[in-house]
Order: structure tokens, then sequence, then C-alpha cells
């Protein structure tokens, strides 16, 4: 028979609840389940010792509604982006901007943990009169989305598109 120290019980025991309890680390980076890949739909992340245009995104919610401002974004492939979020709201809000499949996924797994912790660099979450910002190459042409994908927010607006064009 083995004899744990106090600490060596105490871990033990906290990590028997936590597999038989379910309990995981609410920590995400984007993609499917797990969150773990460094490729992204959208793009890649930018480098800020480079050039780029700013663009300026809002958070913002009322009367039953949540948006961002502008809601509808245009860049051009291999284009650069600083995308500035400020959140003018009265509530956490999130930008995640990957596809619009991704995003879902993604939305499902916050319902089931609304509080998760993002490590994104396609993505952040601010409090109330928080600023951010993101810094963006967009390398594919299509229509991706961004969206707060906080339970409820998208669902009542709070999500846009970036049409990347070729050159």
């Amino acid at each position: 028979m083995h004899t744990f120290s106090k600490r060596a019980r105490a871990t033990l025991l906290l990590a028997s609840v936590a597999v038989a309890g379910g309990l995981t680390t609410a920590h995400a980076e984007p993609g499917d389940t797990g969150h773990a890949h460094k490729v992204f739909a959208a793009g890649e992340p930018g480098d800020a010792s480079k050039p780029f245009r700013v663009i300026e995104v809002a958070m913002t919610e009322g009367d039953g509604t949540m948006a961002y401002d502008p809601s509808s974004i245009a860049v051009t492939v291999g284009e650069q982006v600083r995308i500035v979020l400020t959140n003018k709201g009265t509530l956490d809000h999130e930008f995640m901007l990957d596809s619009v499949e991704k995003n879902a996924k993604h939305r499902i797994a916050m319902q089931k943990n609304p509080e998760m912790e993002h490590a994104d660099p396609n993505g952040r979450r601010l409090m109330p009169a928080g600023t951010s910002e993101i810094y963006w190459k967009f390398s594919k042409a299509g229509t991706f989305e961004f969206a707060c994908l906080i339970p409820g927010h998208s669902e009542a607006g709070m999500k846009g598109v970036i049409v990347v064009s070729a050159k």
C-alpha cells in the first residue's frame, strides 16, 4: 500500500472529481472541438511592423438588439488591416473572425461554457468601455463572418461580414 502526503491525496482527490464530473479548463483557441489549430479560414495573423489599413469597429447594444458598426467590411486579398475594437455597450462582447461554419461550431461550444477564455489571434472579448486591436492579413478570397459568440448576442444581431475580393 502506498502512503501519500496530504498534498498528494488532495491532488488525487481533485483529479478524480474532475474526471468523474467532466471538469475541464475553459480555454479556447480557434477551430473545432478543443479549438487547437493554427490554420484560419479568413487568413492569418498580421504583422504590426508592416503597412496596414485601420478599420474601427464599435460594439453596441440597445432596444433588444446588439450590433457591430460597421457590420460589413470590404478588403482585398493580401491586404493587412488593424481592426480597432471598442465596446460602447454595457455588456461584455466578443469579436471572432472566422468562416460562418467555424463560428457556428464555436458558438455551440460557447453555449455550453459562456465564460470560455480565448487566446485567439482572430478574436477578442471586451468588457464595457474596453478597447483592443487585431492585426490581420487576408490571404484568401471569400466572405467571412465576425460575430459575438457569447450566448444570445449573435442571435440578437451581433454579427457581420468581411468580403475579401481578388486584387
